[in-house]
Order: structure tokens, then sequence, then C-alpha cells
């Protein structure tokens, strides 16, 4: 189940647009200076919470949809015992 789950999250990782608008251009920084570095982590961050943010998106709308159909199906249930 660990290794589905992880597939999956890679999978979504790779697939989704990473890149945002408020990227910083770094390379106006040498490669080996501390601004450089900052600059990379930073972007690199904005990128991992935006993605974070699309996957926890998508697993809501998609056990949204899941659940309402069971929900319909255990009210069809209900209504047929009652």
């Amino acid at each position: 189940m660990k290794k589905i789950i992880f597939i999956l999250i890679l999978s979504n990782l790779l697939s989704t647009n990473l890149y945002s608008k408020e990227l910083v251009d770094c390379t106006s920084y040498k490669k080996l200076s501390k601004e450089f570095l900052k600059c990379k982590a930073g972007n690199l961050k904005k990128k991992t919470i935006s993605a974070g943010k699309n996957i926890v998106k998508d697993t809501k709308d998609y056990q949204k949809k899941e659940w309402s159909k069971e929900k319909k199906k255990l009210n069809k249930l209900k209504e047929k015992i009652y």
C-alpha cells in the first residue's frame, strides 16, 4: 500500500507544473555564493508547496467523487430496507 501511495505522489509531482510565477531568476548570482543557494532553496520551497497544494486538492476531489457514489448506494439500500 505504501508503494502505491508513493508512486501516486511521485507521478503527481512529476506531472504537475511545478513552475510558479513567483520564482526568482538565480542566474545573476555566482554559483557558489550564499545568495545563489538561498535563491535556489527558496525556489525549491515554493515549488514543493505548490505541488503539495495540488496533491491535496486532487485527493479531496477524488474522495468527494468516489464517496458520493458510495453514499448514493447506501441511500438506495436504506430506502429498500425501510
